[in-house]
């Protein structure tokens, strides 16, 4: 199993977030995780991640208990991509990937031929290779998301954790970036990602986790997990899941706007 969590909880101070959450991800496979804003979905992903150590319950990451885990050797286990990147200073793409390795280097150590070269088979494997000597500031929101993307696999773990990698994309750069995820977790990559749009967990995702209220409300195949009467309890807005081209794609309409 790529990540197994057993009664999982958290807490700010006396507001619990997470609520005796039990699940198992497996190796190679897509999980998106649905629910409302505040719900803890960016709570889970930091305790997994270990940002948030102070949580009751066991986390294992590739069998290997997450609170016995050096920064190091989280690092060697698990990567992370966020919303979204704000780069300080104008590197190139290729330098941005490159950060990625700095776990594998001893203090102020610079990277050597071996990252170099799969910095460069990120890049080529993502097919942005000829992005590798732009200027990461310069280039389009899309194309960032997916160097993140090329600079999660140049550190060379098993498990991506993605939090909502598509908020703030067009449709085609959400596209783009939403199929070469599920492309990763075909070839073996485990990645659990969260998301505001249940058809991109019908359409992308092998898995959904709902959560609502801090607790696991469901977790499993799509389409079984992601039914009208869920959606419009979660969102407050009543909704109608309809099936296309032989069942291949589900939607969700929202029905006050087609009364």
């Amino acid at each position: 199993m790529s990540i197994e969590v057993t009664n999982l909880s958290f807490a700010y101070g006396n507001r619990e977030v997470l609520r005796d959450l039990n699940f198992s991800i497996p190796d190679g496979c897509l999980v998106n995780v649905l629910g409302p804003n505040g719900v803890g979905k960016s709570t889970l992903f930091r305790c997994i991640l270990g940002l948030n150590p102070h949580y009751s319950g066991s986390i294992l990451v590739n069998g290997k208990d997450l609170r016995a885990l050096s920064v190091r050797q989280r690092a060697r286990e698990i990567s992370y991509i966020p919303q979204s990147h704000a780069s300080v200073y104008d590197y190139e793409v290729i330098d941005v990937v490159l950060m990625a390795t700095g776990s594998e280097l001893k203090l102020l150590g610079t990277p050597g031929p071996e990252q170099l070269q799969r910095a460069h088979a990120a890049l080529e494997r993502i097919g942005i290779e000829h992005l590798a000597h732009r200027t990461y500031t310069q280039i389009s929101g899309g194309e960032q998301q997916l160097v993140l993307i090329a600079r999660a696999l140049a550190q060379n773990a098993r498990t991506i954790i993605m939090d909502e990698p598509t908020s703030a994309l067009d449709y085609g750069n959400t596209v783009r970036v939403l199929s070469c995820v599920r492309q990763l977790a075909r070839e073996g990559l485990s990645i659990v990602q969260s998301t505001h749009n249940p058809d991109h967990a019908f359409l992308y995702s092998d898995q959904t986790m709902v959560l609502s209220e801090g607790r696991l409300r469901a977790f499993g195949d799509p389409k079984d997990v992601i039914t009208s009467e869920l959606i419009s309890e979660l969102y407050h807005v009543e909704v109608e899941v309809n099936s296309l081209y032989g069942d291949k794609v589900r939607v969700c309409v929202p029905l006050s706007e087609v009364d």
